[in-house]
C-alpha cells in the first residue's frame, strides 16, 4: 500500500468522507459491543498464532472480523476489504476498508482492557475517514482527513488537538514489539539506547490506541517497527488530523517504522529514533 498520509490536497472522489467515517464508527460500535459482550472471564483461549507462537488470534478476532466485512458490503457492496484475519475481498469503487478486528489481541486475551476495533477508509490509497473504538472501555475516537479529530461523547463530538510536547527529556514515549525473536531482540536495545534521552518508555500494546494516546496527549511521541495498514491506518488518520507528525526511518510511515511527534519537536525526535537504531 502506497502512503496512507501523504501531504498537501488529495482529490478523495465523490464520497464525502463524511459518510464514510459515520459507517466506520456505526460498524465499529456495533464490533465492540458484539466482542465485549462474548468475552469470557478470566484468560481467553488462543485459537492459533501468526508470525510466531506468541503472535496470537482467537476465534473472536475472526468472528469480529466477519461481522464488521459483512456489515460494510451490506453498506458499499462495491468496495474493497483489507482485514488482518481474513481473505481481501476486492471491489472496484476505489475505496479500501482497512480493518484490524481487535487491535492489542494479547490484551485481550490477558484481560489488560487496552484493546480495539480499528476501522478506516482509504481512497485510492489515502486515508480519508478513521474510528478507533476501545472495547474494554467504550471510549471512541474519529477522524476525517482534512477534518480534524474528535472523540465522540454521545453525539457529541469534541476535538482532539495536539498539545504542545514538553521538550525531549521530558517525552512519555509510547512504543511496541516485534512478536520475531531476532527483531524483538534488535528492538530492545534501540529502547535502551532511548531510555536516558527521554522521561520514560510505555509499551501498552495496542498500536492504534497508542496513536489515539499521542493524539489526546496521553503520550508525548511515539515508536514502532512491523505495523501493518490496519494497525496503523485509522489510528494514524488521528495523530495526523490532530495536529500530529507521522513519518516512516525514510519515507512514509509503514512497516519498516513508523514514529509520531509534535512538529514543534518532531525534528529532533526523529533524529533520536534514528541515531538510537530503531
Amino acid at each position: 500500500m502506497t502512503d496512507l498520509f501523504p501531504d498537501g490536497p488529495v482529490d478523495l472522489g465523490p464520497t464525502p468522507p463524511e459518510e464514510l467515517v459515520e459507517l466506520a464508527r456505526a460498524v465499529a460500535v456495533e464490533a465492540a459491543v458484539f466482542v465485549a459482550g462474548r468475552r469470557p472471564e478470566g484468560r481467553v483461549d488462543v485459537a492459533a498464532t501468526k508470525s510466531s507462537p506468541t503472535d496470537v488470534v482467537t476465534e473472536l478476532d475472526r468472528a469480529c472480523e466477519e461481522l464488521v466485512r459483512s456489515r460494510l458490503l451490506a453498506a458499499r457492496p462495491d468496495d474493497t476489504i483489507i482485514g488482518e484475519e481474513g481473505d481481501d475481498h476486492e471491489g472496484g469503487s476505489g475505496v479500501a476498508w482497512i480493518v484490524d478486528p481487535i487491535d492489542g489481541t494479547v490484551n485481550f486475551v490477558y484481560g489488560i482492557p487496552s484493546y480495539a476495533v480499528s476501522i478506516a477508509a482509504a481512497v485510492d490509497g489515502v486515508a480519508a475517514a478513521g474510528v478507533v473504538v476501545n472495547i474494554a472501555t467504550g471510549e471512541q475516537w474519529g477522524a476525517v482527513r482534512g477534518g480534524g479529530a474528535w472523540t465522540w461523547h454521545g453525539d457529541e463530538r469534541r476535538p482532539v488537538v495536539a498539545p504542545e510536547p514538553p521538550p525531549l527529556s521530558q517525552m512519555l514515549v509510547g512504543t511496541g514489539f516485534s512478536y520475531e525473536p531476532d527483531v524483538r531482540a534488535a528492538q530492545a536495545r534501540a529502547v535502551a539506547a532511548m531510555l536516558p534521552h527521554v522521561r520514560d518508555i510505555r509499551r501498552l500494546g495496542a498500536a492504534a490506541l497508542d496513536l489515539c494516546a499521542v493524539a489526546s496527549g496521553r503520550l508525548d511521541a511515539y515508536v514502532e517497527q512491523g505495523l501493518h495498514p490496519w494497525d496503523l491506518a485509522a489510528g494514524g488518520l488521528v495523530a495526523t488530523e490532530a495536529g500530529m507528525a507521522l513519518a516512516g526511518l525514510d519515507g512514509p510511515a509503514g512497516v519498516r517504522l513508523v514514529m509520531a511527534a509534535h512538529p514543534a519537536v518532531s525534528e529532533e525526535y526523529f533524529s533520536l529514533v534514528r541515531t538510537c537504531g530503531f
